[in-house]
């Protein structure tokens, strides 16, 4: 599930054991999981002239991906132009991307579900370079860093041992107000 359902994202499974090392300078937080995690995936979220209201990619999806008819396309164009001007201000190139991060971050959620439902161990990162790392993504994964961002990194793997120390949680009544 995305936002208007434009999955604004594209993601990378690095299995090559070359890139994972060019990471690690730039991916603090990822190191050892990059030496042991059996899949380690770059979340990519979509920079501005991909998600803006009068992209092409926008209209692509539309038309191409969900076949919209030409009326419903209109329809669906003003409600995601004033979506992006009124209802969340994003006005500038940053809380484009900004926001298509958050969509990746549904993504991220399902696959680490998916990956706990079927006894995966999963890990989140964001101890990484932002800048070091798109420096990367464009000059040896191939990537077009005018059109995509890092938006976070994860490790997918079966663990070796149980871990030291318990997951501790916040209580439930501290997160959940009823009302």
């Amino acid at each position: 599930p995305s936002s208007f359902g434009f999955e604004p994202w594209h993601f990378i499974v690095v299995q090559d054991k070359d890139l994972r090392e060019l990471l690690k300078p730039v991916a603090w937080g990822a190191p050892v999981k990059l030496d042991t995690a059996s899949h380690f995936i770059l979340g990519l979220a979509m920079k501005a002239p991909m998600v803006k209201h009068n992209a092409e990619y926008i209209e692509h999806m539309m038309k191409d991906v969900k076949q919209m008819p030409e009326d419903v396309v209109e329809m669906y164009s003003k409600f995601y132009r004033e979506f992006q001007e009124r209802d969340f201000n994003l006005d500038s190139d940053k809380k484009l991307f900004d926001w298509s991060s958050k969509q990746t971050y549904i993504a991220l959620g399902n696959m680490m579900t998916a990956a706990a439902l079927t006894g995966i161990d999963s890990c989140p990162i964001e101890g990484f370079h932002i800048e070091e790392t798109e420096a990367l993504l464009r000059d040896k994964f191939e990537v077009d860093t005018d059109k995509y961002g890092i938006s976070f990194m994860a490790a997918f793997g079966y663990r070796k041992a149980d871990p030291e120390f318990p997951k501790s949680r916040r209580a439930f009544e501290d997160i959940v107000t009823w009302k």
